[in-house]
């Protein structure tokens, strides 16, 4: 059995990274659409190029450049269009860049095309476009606001802390031990009640949301976030790695930190839109 010490190692090389990106997200964020808009761009840019880079150990051969360009392209569109700066009109442009990726395949020597095409538009699908949706987020009350998504990212970090201790004191009952052996039933409550204490406090200085929203968002996030990183978990192990990455030194790559907000975002854009 491991000692406590040794259970608890990487945290000092987890905690000043955390800090860091916190920091700069949330800094980034809060002081202007122009400064959220650069820093979310620039993670939907290493998240989808890691994607490709993944995706290519396991001999697929997706167009990882162009690929991440029109996941740029998209999540700059969306932007542009929710911030009222172009009109709805010129988003359409999009859809004959995603048509490009059957035209450029043409002239490219491959075996099995459409699989690689396939990936391609995967890349787009799991990271580009749950991204872009942080901007209906962040444009949801008829103006930029920073409160739905700065309170999104501290519901899912506590989330996520709180699964981490509560996983390694009190974890015993495995939730999904075929895909992820590590995470038990008791992270996942205990992430869960520090993501409610987390959106009771968030509720206290953002009120874009009504506290029961906000505790109905952090449901939403907790669940949904549990799955992203099962699902991540699940392509991690299809290609047989343990990380997703090295770029952010304790936490891996940017789909390890990232996973949880690309599953819960759509939801999250459905409850606020509709509920």
């Amino acid at each position: 059995m491991k000692s406590d010490s040794s259970k608890f190692s990487s945290l000092s090389r987890r905690v000043p990274t955390a800090v860091a990106g916190a920091v700069i997200i949330l800094g980034g964020t809060y002081l202007s659409m122009w400064s959220y808009f650069v820093i979310f761009l620039l993670i939907t840019a290493f998240t989808q190029l890691e994607f490709y880079k993944l995706a290519r150990l396991d001999d697929m051969l997706p167009l990882k450049y162009w690929g991440t360009l029109i996941g740029l392209s998209f999540f700059a569109f969306t932007f542009l269009v929710e911030a009222d700066i172009i009109p709805m009109k010129y988003f359409l442009f999009v859809f004959p860049l995603l048509a490009s990726v059957f035209l450029v395949k043409l002239y490219k020597k491959d075996e099995k095309p459409f699989t690689h095409v396939a990936f391609t538009y995967l890349g787009i699908i799991y990271v580009a476009i749950p991204f872009s949706l942080l901007n209906v987020i962040v444009f949801s009350t008829g103006e930029y606001s920073h409160q739905i998504v700065i309170g999104t990212m501290l519901i899912i970090w506590a989330s996520d802390t709180g699964a981490y201790f509560s996983g390694i004191i009190f974890g015993k009952k495995k939730l999904f031990e075929r895909i992820s052996p590590k995470k038990t039933w008791e992270g996942s409550a205990g992430g869960g009640l520090v993501a409610l204490a987390m959106a009771w406090g968030v509720s206290t200085f953002f009120h874009d949301l009504r506290l029961g929203q906000w505790f109905a968002a952090a449901a939403l996030i907790v669940i949904t976030g549990t799955y992203g990183d099962l699902v991540e978990s699940l392509f991690k192990r299809s290609i047989e790695i343990k990380d997703s990455g090295s770029s952010i030194p304790g936490h891996g790559g940017f789909l390890d930190r990232f996973d949880s907000l690309l599953l819960a975002s759509p939801f999250i854009v459905v409850f606020i839109k509709i509920f």
